[in-house]
């Protein structure tokens, strides 16, 4: 019991971690461009990611890590580009609860499995969440959405094909977590250093709270969240995992409201509930459907990948 109250603590974290992230990104690009921040956050992954493999000698990098690595690395810096770019112009709390819609778009992208077509009742839970966006980007009346809150939705579609092509590069080889955020961190270092290169002098002008920020973003939300999520699942089944994590946007909300001071209107908050309403619904349609194909089909085996 206490070892299972341990690994839904540390879910729950992660959880938590993630769900600030979208206030620690607002504040940074407050101060800092864009750029400048997104080069930050992977610099200081990059490092902390070679320091660990490099304690660890014997756990080089393979060939498979370096190159589903090079791949999603380009793939995760769209993602964060668009996410980056999205919190600077909405509020933390709408940019977490956009991003949700990740939950129920990657099955729809994902090719990894033969579970058959999904149910109507999922594409119902897909539709609930796409008129939770529409509140949500409403705002204090039905308006043209603002360019935070698309850039929040484009965001969430790149992710979910981030998501998708991580199980289709990993499928049945031997990539390892670390190794593998080691090289999407440096490929997206990489990335960002030139277009950057204008707007790095500004990371010598700002406070140390800046710094805080871009150490929280690097170290906490992306090395830590990554890895623990990991430890947790391997210690607990993966539909207990989702379940915790899948609290992400309720944390968003929070601590956009609690901590950034901002609003949240009546549509907003009808938005909310609907996209973790139908967030939930659609990972339960999807888990279950999943469960039971595999169990129709006992003679196929399957190979565990890692997101």
């Amino acid at each position: 019991m206490f070892h299972t109250r341990r690994t839904d603590a540390v879910l729950l974290l992660v959880a938590i971690v993630w769900g600030s992230s979208y206030l620690a990104a607002k504040t940074a690009t407050h101060a800092l461009p864009v750029l400048a921040v997104l080069f930050a956050r992977y610099a200081i992954s990059a490092i902390a990611c070679l320091a660990l493999v490099a304690a660890r000698r014997k756990e080089r990098c393979t060939r498979d890590e370096v190159r589903a690595g090079a791949v999603l690395g380009i793939t995760q810096a769209a993602v964060l580009v668009l996410e980056t770019y999205g919190v600077a112009h909405t509020s933390a709390a709408n940019a977490g609860l956009i991003i949700s819609l990740t939950i129920v778009l990657t099955p729809l992208l994902d090719r990894t499995t033969d579970n058959g077509r999904l149910p109507p009742r999922f594409f119902a839970a897909t539709g609930v969440c796409l008129l939770a966006v529409a509140l949500l980007m409403s705002g204090n009346g039905f308006h043209t959405p603002g360019i935070g809150d698309l850039l929040m939705l484009a965001a969430a579609v790149v992710r979910a094909a981030h998501v998708a092509l991580v199980g289709r590069l990993t499928k049945g080889r031997a990539v390892r977590p670390l190794q593998l955020t080691t090289v999407q961190t440096a490929v997206g270092s990489a990335l960002f250093v030139v277009p950057a290169a204008g707007a790095l002098p500004t990371l010598t002008r700002v406070d140390a709270a800046v710094w805080g920020q871009l150490v929280y973003l690097a170290l906490f939300c992306s090395v830590f969240a990554f890895l623990a999520q990991t430890w947790a699942v391997q210690k607990s089944s993966a539909s207990r995992a989702s379940l915790l994590l899948g609290t992400e946007p309720v944390w968003a909300v929070v601590v956009g409201v609690c901590l950034g001071g901002e609003g949240f209107t009546v549509l907003a908050a009808l938005g909310a509930a609907l996209m973790v309403t139908g967030t939930y619904w659609g990972q339960h349609i999807e888990r279950t459907h999943r469960t039971t194909h595999i169990e129709e089909s006992p003679c196929r085996t399957t190979v565990p990948t890692s997101v």
